[in-house]
């Protein structure tokens, strides 16, 4: 219990209003990227099973969090 004695309300406030914000960023990101791509990103992904367009989205989100995550910590 002595673990939740110190978290202050503004620190889980804070932490959930971050998570928020980092994920509408992400969806504005994926948004982009659909946009971008000149082939549908979905049906490649799922119908035509292309693992390195999945492995590259994935990383792709993987560094923008850790982007994300960065600037909000600083």
């Amino acid at each position: 219990m002595e673990l939740f004695a110190d978290l202050q309300l503004a620190e889980i406030l804070g932490t959930i209003v971050y998570t928020g914000i980092g994920m509408v960023l992400m969806w504005i990101v994926w948004k982009i990227i659909v946009a971008a791509s000149p082939f549908p990103i979905i049906k490649e992904i799922e119908e035509d099973q292309n693992v390195a367009l999945a492995v590259m989205i994935g990383m792709l989100f993987l560094s923008i969090a850790i982007i994300i995550a960065a600037v909000i910590v600083s």
